[in-house]
């Protein structure tokens, strides 16, 4: 007798276990609310911008990375390498060294701002973003954070550049090549071509840790992250 109220029991409760599983599965955007959605996305966004600030305002987080390095601009970076040949190895790489330091010290300026504008992001843009691609918070971020983040590090940049003793030679070659239309505008002085490729790799390791998470919600320890992004997968 008392087992089979035992067994009743759990069949019962396996029914039950099997119905919630169900439904957490089926669960949808449009059973998210609108406030889920933001704190998930803005949760999402915080962390992936103090890991990528925090991977490349470190000694090499420019240097020692292949996708983030900042090279010598198109026909100068040709022209590096035949001063490399003609023995002057020592000078262009205190150069390249030199940028790279330049922008590893501007990445800890960024971080209050980058948490601010997390923090300022509509919930109707947030809800919008979660459905995107998988940068497409990152996207959101740069279109909003790029130009005052670019006024930030540029004194920053300016001051790290204005210790390599090429700099004056640099701005003065890459100032007529710019005329001659051989380098983009923003190449055109070693400050301001530092300060973009600085942006180019924060917003790149920006979009990398948002992939991660992305695609593996759950691995990141947040329940929330989990139950916004699980969601849309």
């Amino acid at each position: 007798m008392h087992r089979r109220q035992f067994n009743t029991t759990g069949l019962i409760g396996a029914v039950s276990l099997m119905a919630y599983s169900r439904a957490a599965q089926a669960l949808s955007l449009a059973d998210l609310s609108g406030a889920d959605a933001a704190s998930g996305l803005k949760l999402a966004l915080e962390k992936s911008a103090v890991a990528a600030v925090s991977l490349l305002g470190t000694p090499d987080g420019f240097m020692g990375n292949d996708n983030v390095r900042i090279a010598l601009p198109g026909f100068l970076n040709d022209a590096a390498r035949w001063l490399k040949m003609m023995g002057q190895s020592q000078k262009v790489d205190e150069l390249v060294l030199g940028m790279n330091r330049a922008a590893e010290n501007a990445m800890p300026f960024a971080k209050d701002m980058l948490v601010g504008a997390v923090k300022a992001m509509s919930v109707s843009d947030a809800k919008a973003i979660v459905q995107g691609g998988n940068t497409a918070a990152t996207e959101y971020f740069s279109s909003k954070t790029r130009v005052p983040l670019g006024q930030k590090f540029l004194p920053v940049i300016t001051q790290a550049t204005a210790k390599l003793g090429l700099t004056e030679q640099y701005n003065a070659i890459a100032g007529k090549a710019q005329s001659l239309g051989l380098l983009k505008a923003q190449e055109a002085t070693l400050e301001s071509y530092v300060t973009g490729r600085a942006l180019d790799g924060l917003f790149l390791m920006i979009g990398e840790e948002e992939k991660k998470i992305r695609q593996d919600p759950i691995g990141t320890g947040s329940a929330l992250l989990g139950k916004v992004f699980g969601a849309v997968r």
